[in-house]
């Protein structure tokens, strides 16, 4: 018995290098230049602060780190993206563990995300929805932590509350997650009376709150523009009635034709499809709670309100889809049709890398085929023959700008965009060429 646990670790854990390497190697070879996000994201991080015109700060933070580790190796910031999926792959392979008490199962509860292109196709580009994920998979595992004892530890209480504020931090659509997690302990509280409220339970709100006052000081500071832009990006600026019909359903629509691999990956699997619902097993009840209410919510979002779900919006949401499906099909897997699931899975797998290369490749209009390095070395050249001084700053959108803070030698900072920005009125030297203006301070 011991050696089986033991072999199965070994291969979730080679399974997690091979899913590393692959979508590390792959990337860097047929990719010229690093993703829209990942470029805007180091924009961000040579200019650090507690928030962004878009975002909040810890998907530059991160890339910040990785900036003055590696400087501006490409096939760095993939591997931040690949690390950040294989811990969120980790504390799914726990939860799982944890609750089907089975290492076999909680494997394949794993393995078939592989199913889902949010933790394959997408992972490349290091952005704020990949930088939800690990955070995601952490808030739901000590949140279980907490859910199975009536009497949870202090220790678990705060590190859910650090969990929880570093996944606001990295994009507000974690909301999602926290609120249904509030939802679980309002009905096991008030309404299945399962327990009783205890003040212990603040502990997690007085941390989080105490982490994020950085950023609502920031965000109060700022016109609270991170929050303008989200809501920008819904849609919802001009009502219309059909709205709140039509974007609902292209939502469930989408979400349906994301999950066809996946529910093709499981009817490898199970050999019947028929299962009861008991709301008084508290384990499902957890799973639904933490897997199938946020997306409800979603929806519930886009219905009342009539806004637009961007597709890469519901990144970390499926995280847990496979542990669900596993544990309510649990008594209906047919372990002798398990190699025709491996196989399919392994198809998956290496089909998904394989097609990735090969878009890269045959296709030349891409953000990753941006000539970023040349234009870079060129804007340097230029600067070479008028000043002696290093470049300090780099001024324009955060792509172009991005790019030549990432590419150029002297990592210039990302001082924003010309038409907003005053700092060549107190540049010492500057040139601008097109839309993009560098320079040093004096």
């Amino acid at each position: 018995m011991a050696q089986n646990k033991k072999k199965l670790l070994n291969l979730f854990y080679i399974f997690l290098a091979t899913h590393l390497v692959l979508w590390t190697v792959v990337p860097s070879i047929v990719n010229h230049n690093l993703p829209l996000d990942t470029i805007e994201a180091l924009a961000w991080g040579s200019n650090l602060d507690w928030g962004f015109n878009k975002h909040p700060p810890l998907s530059a933070f991160f890339t910040e780190v990785f900036f003055i580790i590696f400087g501006s190796q490409d096939w760095a910031y993939y591997l931040l993206s690949q690390i950040f999926l294989i811990i969120s792959f980790y504390f799914v392979f726990k939860l799982s563990n944890e609750i089907l008490g089975n290492l076999k199962l909680s494997f394949i509860s794993v393995i078939l995300l592989e199913g889902i292109f949010f933790y394959n196709f997408t992972t490349p580009e290091f952005n704020v929805n990949v930088s939800q994920l690990p955070f995601w998979a952490i808030t739901a595992y000590f949140t279980w932590k907490i859910f199975e004892k009536k009497d949870p530890q202090a220790i678990d209480l705060i590190l859910l509350g650090i969990v929880a504020a570093l996944g606001i931090l990295s994009k507000y659509l974690f909301l999602y997650l926290l609120i249904s997690i509030d939802l679980l302990f309002f009905y096991l509280i008030f309404l299945l009376k399962d327990r009783k409220f205890k003040f212990s339970y603040l502990i997690s709100f007085e941390v989080f709150l105490l982490l994020l006052i950085p950023h609502l000081i920031w965000l109060t500071n700022n016109n609270y523009v991170t929050i303008v832009y989200g809501f920008a990006r819904t849609g919802t600026s001009s009502f219309e009635i059909e709205n709140h019909l039509i974007n609902p359903l292209i939502f469930i629509v989408k979400q349906i034709g994301i999950l066809i691999p996946f529910f093709i990956l499981c009817s490898f699997l199970i050999s019947k499809f028929k299962f009861k619902i008991n709301f008084k097993d508290k384990k499902l009840l957890f799973l639904i709670f933490i897997s199938l209410a946020p997306i409800v919510l979603m929806l519930i979002t886009s219905i009342v309100t009539g806004s637009k779900i961007r597709t890469m919006w519901m990144t970390p949401f499926y995280l847990f889809l496979g542990l669900l499906v596993i544990y309510i099909f649990k008594n209906q897997i047919n372990f002798k049709k398990i190699n025709n699931f491996l196989i399919c899975f392994i198809f998956l797998f290496l089909m998904s890398p394989f097609l990735y290369g090969y878009i890269s490749i045959t296709k030349d209009n891409k953000r990753t085929d941006y000539p970023g390095k040349q234009i870079a070395a060129k804007i340097q050249f230029e600067w070479d023959q008028n000043f002696d001084e290093q470049i300090g700053f780099v001024i324009g959108n955060e792509w172009k700008a991005g790019n030549l803070s990432y590419h150029l030698k002297s990592r210039p900072t990302w001082e924003g965009f010309i038409e907003s920005s005053n700092i060549l009125d107190e540049a010492k030297e500057y040139i601008c060429i097109d839309d993009i203006c560098v320079g040093t301070y004096k």
